[in-house]
């Protein structure tokens, strides 16, 4: 059972005390630094999962890498704004930004406009289920879905892919809710406001998806570690983080990349990519998480539980 200090957060029924972490690089094809750096995170670190996106500039090549690393689960990177749409423009115009050239990036905008549209629903369901197939086409193993900025978290959205998804074999979607006192405490308890006005914003949206998910037999994380502190996660906030992970199985995601990246779909200039792979695989972050007694695992393997 989750702990009382959890409880008050939204805590789901814990399966068991065992402390078990997925590991996730995002952004999978949006470049080659990324793509270098999910090769290297996951051979030499402790990286076990990336979240791919199919129409990303560098999704063959993501592909390519992925067929030669088995042991990486391998998921879609649902992306709805911030990234190049994968249906043709006509068939989503409502879903791209001023000059048509790619998805707009206005999340909340979007996602306001998705509650009230047939119309705009119709053109999500348009991208989602293209990009599910750019994936079927890649011959990969659906290890999970997740989203780009957490698109997946709106109920439209969820929705329409558990609906895809079941079809094609899904197995498991990444809840993205982020406890406030465990992330408050590996941060050298810093922004405990900011940290507890998060997890009480997302909280509906988190036991939503629970519900849902549960009812179709879909696995999913409990906890997910990376939103408030995201683009920062280095050695040292892994290693805290290991020591205050709760019960129960956690996704740690991040954004690891070999260099920055120059593109209008690359992460904020102030991000550590670099630190953050170089923390990936860091012997000293290895080893904490063994001495932490923690379970690395993919999405996938919550599936055969």
């Amino acid at each position: 059972m989750a702990r009382p200090s959890d409880r008050r957060w939204g805590a789901p029924a814990m399966r068991s005390m065992r402390r078990r972490l997925i590991v996730t690089a995002d952004d999978f094809g949006m470049s080659l630094e990324v793509n270098e750096a999910v090769e290297e995170g996951h051979r030499s670190g402790i990286l076990t999962c990336a979240s791919l996106v199919t129409a990303g500039a560098a999704a063959e090549d993501a592909i390519r890498r992925a067929r030669r690393m088995p042991g990486l689960g391998v998921g879609l990177h649902l992306a709805l704004y911030g990234a190049p749409s994968q249906a043709p423009a006509r068939e989503v115009p409502g879903l791209l930004d001023p000059s048509g050239r790619w998805l707009g990036e206005r999340p909340v905008a979007t996602g306001a406009r998705l509650s009230l549209s047939r119309s705009l629903q119709a053109q999500v369901r348009t991208e989602v289920g293209a990009q599910f197939e750019a994936f079927a086409r890649s011959g990969l193993k659906l290890d999970h879905v997740d989203g780009h900025w957490h698109c997946h978290q709106h109920p439209y959205v969820l929705r329409t892919l558990m609906e895809l998804g079941t079809s094609r074999g899904l197995p498991a979607v990444r809840v993205p809710y982020e406890p406030p006192l465990p992330s408050w405490r590996a941060a050298g308890r810093r922004q405990l406001v900011r940290r507890t006005f998060h997890a009480l914003a997302h909280r509906p949206l988190a036991a939503n998806m629970r519900r849902r998910l549960r009812a179709r037999g879909i696995a999913f994380n409990d906890w997910f570690f990376g939103k408030v502190d995201e683009g920062a996660m280095i050695a040292s906030h892994m290693q805290q983080l290991f020591v205050h992970l709760p019960p129960g199985v956690s996704e740690l995601g991040l954004h690891p990349a070999t260099a920055t990246w120059p593109s209008e779909h690359a992460p904020p200039a102030h991000w550590r990519a670099a630190e953050e792979l170089a923390a990936l695989v860091d012997p000293a972050v290895r080893a904490a998480c063994k001495r932490e007694g923690i379970e690395l695992i993919r999405f996938g393997d919550l599936s055969r539980c």
